[in-house]
């Protein structure tokens, strides 16, 4: 087993799941928590816009991408507070709208660049860089620094956001501050996951860690743990059956909240 080790990208593609897997379930579960599961999904595919851009005008894809994805962050927030009851709405609209910008400036830009659709669409953790490693530690870093400083005004915010201005929290711009995050993640996160699956790395960990802790710190480590598993385990079993990774990580985790929900059943009766 240890021979996957001789390979860079191999080594590479482990380390990036590791980073992805500190980072990606803890915005998972404010996510989840918040009701944003979608957003996840919304700025991974408004992502591919960010990617279409970069070809356009011969900028790197990966700052196109975060410029793109940041604004339109702030854009949800934006939407999140003038249509409460109808969130699914605008973000279903932006989720199509970036796809449909991508698919259109892609198909016009055909023959000038080698940049396939498909590449950011299921990703690719083995062909990750040693800088893109690099930048997933560094996004790490900087998510566990941020909830270490914030976990308490998150917390308060997410569970009861009338308190949370009670308390004078700056509830609009600690909002802004966490899409901002989760959109910078997403899309650092693309060239390894895809835009397709993103989603479902960053929200079934936090799903099946909600099932299984009884505190919401227990939640918020389960969920690291959850993830760490997953997606190393996807990524080794991908590697033996010569699979895609990001569909093998997914399927993999999806069976662990099957398994996990038919448990819990079990246990209730």
């Amino acid at each position: 087993m240890l021979d996957l080790l001789n390979y860079d990208f191999m080594r590479n593609a482990l380390l990036a799941a590791t980073a992805i897997s500190i980072f990606s379930p803890l915005l998972g579960v404010f996510l989840v928590l918040r009701r944003q599961s979608l957003m996840s999904d919304t700025l991974s595919h408004v992502s591919l816009a960010g990617v279409a851009f970069g070809i356009l005008l011969s900028w790197d894809p990966t700052i196109t991408t975060l410029i793109v994805v940041v604004l339109a962050a702030i854009f949800l927030e934006y939407l999140r507070t003038i249509y409460k009851d109808y969130m699914e709405i605008a973000t279903a609209i932006l989720m199509s709208a970036g796809l449909a910008i991508a698919l259109l400036i892609l198909n016009s830009s055909k023959g000038a660049t080698n940049v396939s659709l498909e590449q950011y669409l299921f990703g690719s953790l083995i062909t990750i860089s040693v800088t893109q490693v690099i930048m997933l530690f560094v996004m790490a870093m900087l998510v566990l620094i941020g909830f270490s400083l914030f976990l308490r005004p998150l917390y308060v915010m997410t569970f009861d956001e009338d308190t949370a201005y009670v308390d004078g929290l700056p509830v609009r711009w600690i909002s802004i501050a966490f899409n901002i995050v989760t959109g910078i993640a997403i899309a650092l996160m693309i060239p390894a996951a895809g835009a397709l699956l993103v989603s479902a790395i960053m929200v079934l960990p936090a799903s099946i860690a909600m099932r299984l802790g009884k505190s919401f710190k227990s939640v918020l480590t389960l969920s690291v743990i959850i993830s760490f598993i997953g997606l190393n385990t996807g990524l080794i079993a991908s590697y033996y059956m010569d699979a895609p990774a990001s569909a093998a990580i997914t399927l993999i985790l999806i069976l662990l909240f099957l398994l996990t929900s038919g448990i819990k059943s079990l246990a209730r009766r």
